[in-house]
């Protein structure tokens, strides 16, 4: 965990509300099935039978069926755009219409209506809710061409500033790498790629390929700062910057991530965190299953057999209903709520579930 981050002064001193709903069905233990046979066993010794992970598990049960992509389609701009992107295929037009009212109805509107006029959101903690809010607005999609995100944008470019770094200017970023990823992210997708923060994050970039905002006291990296970066890394390069160096340094982060299976240890095979099998929106600086492949979904990875314990992970956590539930909410916060019913059904976590299993659906490895 980024300790550094959590332990800080500057992070919200708000009481978890971890609140989980029922404990996932049981996880295969071992990554793959001999060639010989469709049979693992399981921790508690029992022969089950599963597809060999030596070609790609077809689902074909957890299509979206038509009563799913019109509950996700009742909903906000935010999920009716992803939707019809990732999952109905709808005219290049008409998802553009689509994705053109985040900036003026419901929670894209809404996050932007409470930034302040000198740039930020939220009080004395403002930099990391200011940091999570312009996270969010890119998650959900708001147009950086828009004239609100312009508006919010150079709000944030002119006036904002690490008062404690110098009065460095918000967007160049500051110290923690798990921090800097996402500024380089946001920066990228709202303004423009900041190069020298770029190499600033490739310059901490650990031996087993990742990174750790505890670096260089701690010399493993953290999956939660590593996917923090590849996602800033990843729109980096969407923003023109193309490099031999970012690219070897994304290849090593990947590699990272698909060596542990996403969520395993490497040495031992188990798994490093059971929080990592429940998924939240929004994620903040957390790392889950969901968040990993969904990056590398993202980011044009084809899948192999790495992910296929990680793919049975997401498939546990679908309901009989066919939706996918909010596990938990994070103990930080923005000053918007979307999804707050733990349990209940997520319109976010089943959107993101049901593309990553169609983009390791359609592989041909």
């Amino acid at each position: 965990m980024c300790r550094k981050l959590a332990d800080r002064g500057r992070r919200q001193e708000v009481v978890a509300r971890v609140r989980i709903d029922d404990p996932p069905r049981r996880l295969f233990a071992s990554h793959f099935c001999p060639r010989s046979q469709g049979e693992r066993r399981s921790a508690h010794g029992q022969n089950l039978h599963t597809t060999c992970y030596n070609k790609p598990m077809r689902l074909h049960g957890y299509a979206p069926r038509p009563a799913h992509i019109k509950w996700l389609l009742d909903s906000d701009p935010a999920i009716r755009w992803q939707v019809m992107r990732d999952l109905t295929g709808e005219a290049p037009n008409a998802i553009a219409a689509e994705r053109s009212r985040v900036a003026t109805e419901g929670w894209g509107a809404k996050l932007l209506a409470l930034q302040s006029p000198a740039g930020s959101w939220g009080g004395p903690k403002w930099d990391l809710i200011t940091l999570y809010s312009l996270v969010v607005l890119k998650d959900l999609g708001l147009d950086p061409a828009s004239k609100q995100a312009r508006k919010m944008t150079d709000r944030v470019d002119k006036r904002l500033v690490f008062k404690w770094l110098n009065n460095r200017p918000y967007l160049h970023g500051e110290t923690e790498p798990c921090i800097n990823g996402r500024i380089l992210g946001i920066g990228s997708y709202f303004k423009e790629p900041n190069d020298a923060l770029a190499n600033q994050l490739l310059s901490e970039q650990l031996e087993d390929g990742g990174w750790n905002c505890e670096a260089p006291k701690s010399r493993r990296s953290s999956f939660h700062t590593t996917i923090c970066v590849l996602e800033g890394l990843l729109e980096y390069k969407r923003a023109g910057r193309k490099s031999a160096a970012v690219t070897k340094a994304r290849k090593s982060a990947e590699n990272y991530l698909l060596e542990r299976r996403m969520f395993r240890s490497l040495r031992t095979g188990k798994v490093i965190d059971k929080c990592w099998l429940r998924f939240s929106f929004p994620m903040f600086w957390h790392y889950d299953v969901l968040r990993g492949l969904d990056y590398l979904r993202d980011a044009g990875i084809k899948p192999d057999s790495r992910v296929g314990d990680a793919i049975e992970a997401v498939m546990e956590r679908r309901h009989q209903n066919g939706r996918w539930p909010l596990n938990l909410l994070h103990p930080e916060h923005i000053p918007l709520e979307m999804e707050i019913d733990v349990g209940g059904a997520s319109r976010w976590n089943t959107l993101r579930a049901l593309r990553v299993l169609r983009w390791y659906n359609n592989s041909t490895w």
